[in-house]
Formats: C-alpha cells, sequence, structure tokens
C-alpha cells in the first residue's frame, strides 16, 4: 500500500475509481493460502494502521481516524517470482476465481467498518496514476 495524496485507476480511458487524499492505494495480491478471515484482518488492518501524516498533536493517524479514503486494486503480479530465468511465473498467484471473491471482501469489510473505497476494475488492463506522500510504501501481510 502507498500513503498518497491523490490516486485513479482507469480502463480503457474511463476513470473507474479515484480519491483524494490523504489516504491509501492499495494493491491487493491473493495467494493459494488465502482465505476470507484472512480478507477480513487484511481490512481492518488497512483501516487502523496509523500511516498517514500526522495531526497537530504530533500523532500519526489512520484511515479510520480521519474517514481517508482507500483506492483497492487487484494486482496478482505481487505474487511474480522472477528468481530463475528472464520470466516471472505467476504460480504463486491465485487464479482469478479465487482471487476476485477475496478482493471483494477486503472491499466490502473496509466498507462495513465505513471507509470510503474506490476499486479498480479486476482483471481489466488497468493504468494507475498516484501521488506517493512520502514518498511511503508498505508492504502488508497478513
Amino acid at each position: 500500500m502507498q500513503r498518497v495524496t491523490e490516486a485513479r485507476v482507469t480502463v480503457a480511458g474511463e476513470t473507474v475509481g479515484a480519491i483524494e487524499g490523504p489516504g491509501l492505494c492499495v494493491l491487493v495480491g491473493v495467494t493459494h493460502e488465502d482465505t476470507l478471515a484472512k480478507a477480513a484482518q487484511l481490512a481492518r488492518k488497512l483501516w487502523t494502521l496509523r500511516l498517514l501524516p500526522p495531526g497537530e498533536d504530533g500523532v500519526e493517524r489512520s484511515c479510520s481516524d480521519i474517514g481517508g479514503p482507500l483506492l483497492v486494486i487487484s494486482q496478482f503480479t505481487l505474487y511474480g517470482d522472477a528468481r530463475k530465468g528472464r520470466r516471472p511465473t505467476w504460480n504463486a498467484a491465485a487464479p482469478g476465481p479465487v482471487a476476485e471473491p477475496l478482493v471483494d471482501e477486503v472491499v466490502a469489510q473496509l466498507r462495513a467498518l465505513g471507509a470510503k473505497v474506490e476499486t479498480g476494475r479486476f482483471g481489466a488492463d488497468m493504468r494507475v496514476a498516484l501521488v506517493n506522500d512520502g514518498p511511503f510504501t508498505v508492504l502488508v501481510e497478513v
């Protein structure tokens, strides 16, 4: 995930999701061991991590503290393995029929927590544009 001041995802020239920050742009990769429970755990973690710029009191804030928006985008390439040869393999990434419901579950759980969530389009050729605030990027695994 990246802390952003703004982020947007387009498909075929159409904006399908956009946020104005401070907020988070979250790239979600799903592997074979992931479950609905892990999706819910990830949503809670993303909602409550104190990663946003500090308030006047000097304390970093979470999306839940300030109602920060999240742009959630599925990205199987996070599980690419390029250790051998010159082409990555995607064996660790769960197939679409397994991954899509889990990405949807992350989004649903975030919304149930009260988050404003925008999304990409699963399986589409997406263009992501963002302004990374920092730069600030964190790998979150559950």
